[in-house]
């Protein structure tokens, strides 16, 4: 199981997360994603980084580490304009680039009213998601954020990750069963148990486990160490 965490660019400048990539470079992990939120979610007073810039940058630093958002949200631009974005990505950082994607949903609608753009409902975002994991299927790695049984379905019929967020090691082997699938979420409380979180979600067949950027590096350390 691949190791990745999330960087922090909830800021108004993109160094925090440049020095969290170079941390994540030196300790051995494997990459490093970005959220994609116009602000922090339910903060709108709060700054937030767009991700693709930060990770094409961080790419180019750090030839080590994959570069993902975590996830792309359909709807905030065309397709044609997010397909392009990693594919550009997947310029600077070729075989590092993970396509991770999702639909949003009612949480997130609020970004999208205050600049103006249209709140689709859940088979109009469903549609985009599906036009945009199909263009770049085959060459890159697709992960689908899991949502509503019809977007895990998108998923499987495509035959690409399924990303579960904080799911329960119980939900992430089930699903695991039908086809591959990582985790993302959290690190947990206290942050000792962070060997054995790793440790559950690998026996359970997640691919990848992404954690916070609070993820103590040198329990991860400890962890690789001793697998």
């Amino acid at each position: 199981m691949k190791v990745g965490v999330l960087l922090p660019t909830f800021q108004v400048g993109a160094e925090p997360a440049f020095a969290a990539a170079e941390r994540a470079a030196d300790a051995g992990l494997d990459g490093v994603f970005a959220y994609d939120h116009l602000w922090p979610m339910g903060s709108p007073q709060r700054p937030a980084l767009a991700p693709f810039p930060v990770l094409a940058s961080i790419a180019t630093r750090h030839p080590s580490l994959v570069v993902g958002p975590l996830v792309a949200r359909v709807g905030l631009v065309s397709t044609a304009h997010l397909v392009a974005a990693f594919s550009t990505l997947a310029e600077v950082a070729p075989g590092r680039v993970i396509a991770a994607m999702g639909t949003g949903d009612r949480l997130s609608a609020d970004e999208n009213v205050a600049y103006g753009l249209p709140v689709l409902d859940a088979n109009a975002r469903r549609a985009l998601l599906a036009e945009t994991a199909a263009a770049l299927a085959g060459t890159m790695p697709v992960w689908i954020g899991a949502g509503a049984s019809a977007t895990n379905a998108l998923a499987r019929e495509l035959g690409v990750t399924i990303n579960l967020w904080n799911a329960s090691t119980a939900a992430l082997e089930d699903e695991a069963s039908r086809g591959p699938v990582s985790w993302a979420g959290p690190v947990p409380s206290p942050a000792s148990r962070t060997g054995e979180l790793l440790d559950a979600l690998a026996r359970a067949g997640a691919t990848w486990a992404v954690l916070g950027s609070d993820l103590d590096l040198d329990l991860y350390r400890e962890w690789r160490a001793s697998g």
